[in-house]
């Protein structure tokens, strides 16, 4: 007797095609096209999940050191001086020290200066 798999197919057709919900044309509702357009989101989902944390990172540092040009002081310097001094703070909380808590960013710069 043969094996016939309606039901797992479609179930896993239906899978994929939800999956793409939302697509631009055929890439939503034909299987073969919704497959590879899936297939092709995951790898860039898995990519910028990483490159998220890089464009962050790069954020924070831009505005660390737009807040320090008023210092005359560059963003280099800052944190080397920062490592001297033995202040441990991430560039996350620099940056929104610098943003929202004018008077403790000062604080710290002229601590280092």
């Amino acid at each position: 007797m043969r094996v016939k798999r309606g039901s797992v197919r479609r179930a896993k057709h239906k899978k994929v095609i939800k999956l793409a919900k939302g697509y631009r044309g055929r890439r939503k509702s034909v299987f073969k096209l919704a497959k590879q357009a899936v297939y092709k989101a995951g790898q860039y989902a898995y990519r910028d999940r990483r490159v998220k944390k890089r464009q962050r990172r790069s954020s924070w540092i831009m505005v660390i050191n737009a807040a320090l040009s008023s210092y005359d002081l560059s963003y280099s310097k800052f944190i080397n001086r920062l490592a001297e001094h033995k202040i441990v703070l991430n560039r996350k909380i620099i940056a929104d020290l610098a943003q929202n808590e004018t008077k403790v960013f000062s604080a710290i710069v002229e601590k280092v200066k």
